[in-house]
């Protein structure tokens, strides 16, 4: 596909939105996207495709002006843009972009669809046709040649500019897995010879900071890049000529522009853009020559003219096309959101012309791919939430112009508000003071976070502004979600950049013109003093009071009139000039915090336990959204307990007098527990909050004072219910590892996942430290600490940015970090006197809000004032005291990591450092110097445009298959898809989610290949929008070596496996409870390539690791156990094996039972262990005494085959493994699955499939299960389901340990559920073996072992 740049270049702002959701549309509906056959096939995940009728594609023949045929695929419903856009990204066409189609002599219609062109068929021909330029069209073209020369470069990634962002999966893969799928390369797969998959060729060595017990953390490997990374070099230097631009003599022979070119010859090019294509002509720097130059060649391309100026071009040229194409299509295609880079590499900044006129012209003030004008964002904005929503068709088309929109205003608003703290836009009331300036830039309005006005005086000030702007757009994504006909909001981005908060929002058309009194309607500008209504917004609010939890309510104005209103009061209503109806300041869209209110007398004896209700830095502290839902779900609970236990008491009674009209006695009941629980109407459950109720402004009549004292209980219950139920689950599920946090972002959308806020996090912290399983919960807690230190530290920075100029950044930021992490005791910045004079005189000119006063006043901080600073933030946000001297103390006690706090730190704060090794312990010099800090990025906060019907489809998917119904799912996936695909484009984090399910449910059904494909993609995708170092990257890296090695690439599987456990050495360091599950698999894989020395290494690390976060006696530690046997085994040192299998049969026999198929393995399993102890021993005696062993049995030591060691990797991730035979792979699992102990996720989050193993194999690893076929999907089923097993290698005795693995979906309740389910299964099937028998068994084996017993029965 064409890029986002490109596309811009090419004028093709609103109707590209047209042409991509048809190109996304046919993507799915009709199987395969216009494509080359090499490229764009991949890039949408559609697996309908495959399976979609003949008549829906056919073929076209493209000839090209030299004479060349280029085959496509097409379906009747592409426009004839997209074929446009796949040729200007073909080899052999890329060089083109002004050129039509024509077919039998008639140009097409860009935006005609191809079953519309009469007479088009399978195997017409498609002629391209050479078009006259325009500057317009001259300027398009050398953007493109530019963008080609730049396909490789990753600069605009490090950048991050133009939603370029990075992936390493092929670098680290060394592009092993394409070969493997053949995708890229024309469809032909490389031959690897037998040498180089023999298990000798292996290197499977990881590098040693990867090793256990490494404390090395180095950065370099954190970006990866092979040795042929570095591009091609086409041209020394492509630049505008001064000559630009031409006279007006020269416009009527055709010239249009003029470009200067250095080739790699260091030849000096002169080259004309002529309407009719390029040739270079006889000007110089001097001299101004237009005519042509001799030998003279006109080329419609500026490839092909420089290709016969410059041999090297041509030569480099040619190998960057074949580097581009052979690069996977996701990696090219931009994102739809910035994605930055924390650190990025030393990198050459060349010339490019195209670079600087965006930088110059078109970024500042207006889109330059719409013609001569601005872009009214507010109207494209609401117009495309006015699109037609009635037909599912109309609803994709809705949502993709919605999110297609946002994702621009987002990059629009990103541009603007660096622009306006960088000083290039000027404001719209420059004699105010710097904090009060309100700028306009490309129909945007940017305001800064400060109290301007006094307007929070009362509220905190300036933390109080700060925060409004992040509760606004909460309640913007509120009401957006709610998608409410005829109530519109402003398109609303809050951005963190250089310790300033900007919010940028769209134009009410028609508010500039007006005083803000005269233009508000409903609501208040003042907090509450003066308060005005409008019946038509109550009547739009009242339709989202109830999904919000809102209750209706009567104010007093200033005139003592009572005044409805459906919102708090801040909440303000505006009829724009163009008649529609907007809201905004939706800062308290939610009820306040009762915990973080001024304190009361009637506080509680329950709050004033956690030491609340607590002063705080500002009193705009609300509950959050998903709190709200779990406590009215709680309320719901208790409501309905009462009316059982009154029915049950007999409290209701039924007469004949309810014949007669009379109300039942039974209402009586449901008003008393209306009462009891808080509902806000007495015939009825229904809990609602009034946000202004404890607002010290606003005036209630008399007859609002019960509703508000009913009010105040409610949130005095809401905020108890946080501290004694919510925070208590959300410990209780980390504790059960349902929940795991690997770093400060997955350890906030945890908190926030249970109704908790960050503020909450010192309160965790102390629970944490007062339980007796604080061992068990090490990461958690270290994991907190690490949020309160960074979080403090970020609020420092703000206050210490805003008192720094532009000159003096990079010094003050690294001269701050050096403080922060570095050993040095006594950091000095690093600027020359003389720099430091101009600087001030400077800073005095410039209005900026400097906080400190100076502007130099930042180089007087040391370690000890930072370290004094941060202890005080956290006990003033946080309410924790942290009891650690200094940084190092801290990251000592703790076994925190510098390398991960500067990581937090940075991603917090938008800072880009360079990409080398920090020495922070050393105390003779400090860490960083200026020239580390490579870049400050915004920290962006917008709304979520989301696939509603694509994300249904997706939960529908997920139960069916969890329900077994496998190819339904499939379907279902596979509709989800084709939304997310029209909705989002071809890159988003939730296509990323449902190709890695339906990567899993492929494996599960033996197609390796797709399985491969799916998570391959899915992984770039991760890697590209979430980061190539997010917790997510690390779980798809698990999950594709898991896949890797179930087609037999173990080597690959190796290094995707290292490169899992080295983010994971970043992020969270060793001591953490996912770093067991990650060193086991690398256990097991090393030990299919025999390297069992160093598998024991990683196997017993695991054991050390689950010993500690699962207890010595789980299920966790057994397996551990048993996989460290199976080494010892390979290595024939039986003894040692004995003792671990031992300890795996004993854990397995007290937790499961002795019938119980875990244990009956173990048992097995040690008696052959056992026996191969003794007949070595014997062995060794025989050679010792006799010399001979010619009458003994022979010692067997067979290394576990490739088919074992993938059942313990299923094992160990939670996976179901399912054999069926061809026929039925269409078939449907019988639910029974998870009745043997499959978890209601674990085919979501960790499904796999491997190659059917040996008859014997199957009999000693796993039970079978009957699968029945789905008839209604499968005619054959019954003869099918005769020879067909399922084998679940996750009995119930793995159960609760792939329950405490999950991550997603899944509830506490549910899990409880499932456990005691298997725990009454359990019982059930216990026998009456008696434990002493087996141990009298197991030791007389013992015994055998020491040589003392002759007659050892031989293992059957």
């Amino acid at each position: 596909m064409v890029s986002e740049t490109e596309g811009q270049a090419a004028g093709l702002s609103l109707q590209p939105d047209r042409q991509t959701e048809n190109a996304m549309d046919s993507l799915g509906q009709d199987g395969t996207s216009v494509t080359s056959g090499k490229e764009l096939a991949e890039v949408t995940a559609v697996e309908e495709t495959k399976g979609h009728s003949a008549p829906d594609v056919f073929d076209l023949k493209i000839q090209l002006p030299g004479g060349d045929i280029v085959d496509i695929q097409v379906s009747p419903k592409e426009l004839v843009q997209e074929i446009i856009q796949v040729l200007m990204e073909h080899e052999d066409s890329c060089h083109r972009t002004c050129f039509s189609l024509q077919f039998e002599g008639n140009v097409l219609d860009n935006f005609s669809e191809l079953k519309s062109v009469e007479g088009i068929k399978e195997g017409s021909i498609l002629k391209v046709v050479e078009e006259p330029y325009t500057i317009r069209e001259a300027r398009i073209h050398i953007r493109h040649f530019r963008d080609l020369l730049k396909s490789l470069d990753l600069t605009d990634a490090y950048n991050g500019v133009d939603c370029s962002s990075l992936s390493f999966l092929n670098s680290i893969s060394e592009d092993d897995i394409g070969d493997s799928l053949g995708h890229e390369n024309n469809g032909k797969k490389k031959k690897r010879s037998s040498a180089e998959q023999s298990l000798e060729a292996i290197d499977c060595s990881p590098p040693e900071y990867i090793l256990p017990g490494s404390t090395e953390r180095p950065l370099q490997p954190l970006q990866p890049l092979t040795l042929d990374n570095k591009p091609p070099r086409c041209l020394k230097s492509l630049m505008m000529s001064g000559w630009n631009p031409p006279p007006g003599n020269r416009k009527m022979h055709g010239d249009l522009m003029y470009l200067n070119v250095i080739t790699l010859e260091d030849h000096y090019i002169n080259i004309t853009a002529s309407n009719r294509g390029f040739y270079i002509n006889q000007s110089t720097a001097e001299v101004f020559n237009p005519k042509p130059a001799s030998p003279s060649h006109l080329s419609h391309s500026i490839v092909e003219l420089l290709n016969q100026a410059s041999p090297a071009f041509k030569k480099n040229f040619s190998a960057l096309q074949k580097k581009r194409v052979h690069r996977h299509p996701l990696e090219r295609i931009a994102t739809p959101y910035q994605v930055y880079s924390w650190v990025a590499p030393n990198t050459n900044h060349i010339i490019d012309c195209v670079r600087a006129e965006d930088a110059y012209n078109s970024r500042l003030g207006y889109e330059e791919h719409i013609p001569g004008q601005t872009r009214d964002w507010n109207e494209e904005l609401q117009t495309t939430r006015e699109l037609p929503r009635e037909l599912p068709a109309d609803q994709l088309l809705r949502q993709r112009a919605n999110f297609k929109i946002n994702s621009d205003f987002v990059g629009a608003c990103t541009r603007g508000a660096m622009a306006v703290i960088d000083g290039n836009v000027m404001a719209i009331n420059p004699g105010e003071e710097t904090k009060m300036q309100m700028y306009i830039w490309n129909n945007i309005f940017f305001s800064f976070g400060f109290d301007v006005r006094d307007h929070y005086k009362d509220l905190g000030g300036d933390h109080a502004a700060h925060v409004a702007a992040s509760h606004d757009l909460k309640g913007v994504q509120a009401y957006s979600d709610l998608d409410i006909e005829e109530l519109y909001v402003l398109g609303t981005v809050v951005l963190d950049y250089r310790g300033y908060r900007v919010t940028a929002q769209s134009i009410i058309p028609g508010i500039l013109d007006r005083k803000e009194d005269q233009s508000v309607i409903y609501g208040s500008i003042d907090f509450g003093k003066t308060v005005s209504s409008n019946v038509k917004y109550l009547t739009l609010l009242q339709k989202a009071s109830k999904p919000l939890r809102i209750m209706r309510h009567v104010v007093l104005n200033e005139k003592d009139e009572e005044v409805n209103l459906c919102s708090s009061v801040e909440c303000k209503g505006i009829v724009g000039n163009d008649g529609r109806y907007y809201i905004l300041d939706l800062l308290r869209t939610f009820p306040p915090d009762d915990n973080f209110l001024p304190p009361k007398e009637e506080c509680t004896q329950k709050e004033s336990i956690f030491r609340f209700p607590k002063h705080y830095r500002h009193q705009l502290c609300s509950l959050r959204p998903e709190l709200i839902e779990y406590f009215v779900q709680y309320k719901y609970a208790q409501f309905m307990k009462i009316i059982v236990e009154k029915t049950k008491k007999g409290d209701v009674k039924w007469s004949e007098e309810n014949a007669n009209g009379v109300e039942p006695q039974g209402a009586d009941v449901i008003r008393e527990a209306c009462r009891e629980v808080g509902s806000v109407v007495d015939y009825i459950f229904d809990i609602r909050f009034n946000s202004d109720v404890y607002s010290s402004v606003v005036r209630f009549p008399e007859s609002q004072i019960h509703a508000n004292e009913l009010q105040k209980r409610l949130l005095r219950e809401a905020a108890s219910f946080l501290l004694s139920v919510q925070i208590p689950n959300f410990i209780k599920s980390c504790l059960d590892h349902v929940v795991v946090p690997l770093d400060g972002k997955t350890l906030t959308e945890a908190i926030h996942a249970h109704g908790i806020n960050v503020r909450y996090l010192g309160t965790i912290a102390e629970m944490i430290s007062q339980m007796e399983d604080r061992q068990s919960l090490d990461h958690v807690y270290r994991l907190v600490i690490l949020e309160i230190v960074t979080r403090s530290t970020k609020l420092i920075l703000r206050n210490y940015l805003q008192g720094v100029e532009m000159s003096a950044l990079s010094a003050a930021v690294s001269h701050f970090l050096n403080c922060f992490l570095s050993s040095y005791s006594n950091p000095v910045a690093h600027l020359p006197p003389d720099e430091l004079h101009s600087r001030r005189k400077k800073g005095k000119k410039k209005v900026r809000p400097l906080e400190n006063g100076d502007s130099t006043a930042w180089t007087i901080m040391t370690p000890a004032d930072l370290w004094k600073q941060i202890v005080q933030k956290a006990k003033e946000n946080f309410d924790f005291t942290l009891s650690f001297d200094s940084v190092d103390q801290l990251a000592e006690k703790l076994n925190l990591q510098k390398v991960t706090l500067l990581r937090e730190f940075c991603v917090k704060t938008g800072t880009q450092i360079l990409l080398r090794e920090y020495n922070f312990e050393s105390r003779h010099k400090p860490a960083l110097t200026e020239e580390d800090i490579l870049n400050m990025f915004p920290v962006v906060k917008h709304i979520s445009v989301r696939a509603k019907e694509a994300r249904e489809l997706f939960n529908k998917a997920q139960v069916t298959i969890q329900q077994g119904g496998l190819k339904e799912g499939i379907v279902f996936l596979n509709e989800a898809l084709l939304q997310f695909n029209s909705v989002y484009g071809a890159i988003h984090p939730e296509i990323a989610l449902c190709l890695r399910l339906l990567a899993r449910v492929k494996f599960i059904l033996g197609d390796v290949a797709e399985a491969l494909d799916n998570q391959q993609k899915a992984l770039i995708m991760t890697e590209r929008t979430l980061g190539y170092d997010s917790t997510s990257t690390i779980q798809d890296y698990v999950l594709l070596a898991l896949y890797c090695f179930g087609s037999g690439q173990l080597p690959v599987a190796l290094k995707l496996l290292y490169r899992a456990r080295y983010l994971m050495l970043m992020i969270a360091g060793e001591d953490h409870p996912t770093m067991a599950t990650l060193d086991s698999n690398i256990g097991v894989v090393l030990q299919a390539v025999l390297e069992c020395d160093l598998s024991l290494r990683f196997l017993e690390k695991a054991l050390e690791t689950n010993k500690k976060f699962y207890g010595n006696k789980s299920l966790d530690a057994a397996l551990s156990h048993h996989l460290i046997a199976l080494a010892y085994t390979s290595k024939a040192e039986f003894r040692t094996a004995m003792q671990h299998e031992k300890e795996t049969y004993t854990i397995y026999k007290a937790l499961l039972g002795d019938s119980h198929e875990r244990t009956k393995e173990s048992s097995t399993f040690l008696k052959h262990v056992t026996q191969q102890a003794v007949n070595l021993q014997r062995t060794m005696n025989e050679i010792y005494k006799n010399g001979s062993i010619a009458s003994l049995p022979h010692v067997q030591i067979v290394p576990p085959g490739v088919d074992v060691l993938l059942q313990h990797l299923n094992l160990l991730n939670g996976i179901v493994r399912i054999n069926l035979s061809l026929r039925e792979v269409n078939g449907s699992v019988n639910t029974k699955q998870l009745e043997n102990g499959d978890s209601l996720d674990s085919i979501e989050q960790q499904l796999e499939q491997d190659p059917a193993l040996p008859a014997e194999q199957q009999e000693a690893d796993t039970s079978e299960v009957q699968v029945e076929g789905d008839t209604a999907q499968n005619e054959d089923a019954a003869e099918g389901q005769k020879g067909i097993s399922e084998e679940t290698t996750e009995t119930a005795a793995e159960k609760e340990d792939a329950l405490e693995k999950q991550k997603e979906n899944i509830s506490v309740e549910q899990v409880e559920a499932i456990i005691e389910k298997q725990k009454k299964e359990e019982g059930e099937e216990q026998k009456e073996e008696t434990a002493e028998e087996h141990e009298n068994a197991v030791g007389e084996q013992e015994d055998t072992a020491e040589g003392q017993k002759k007659d050892v029965p031989k293992e059957q």
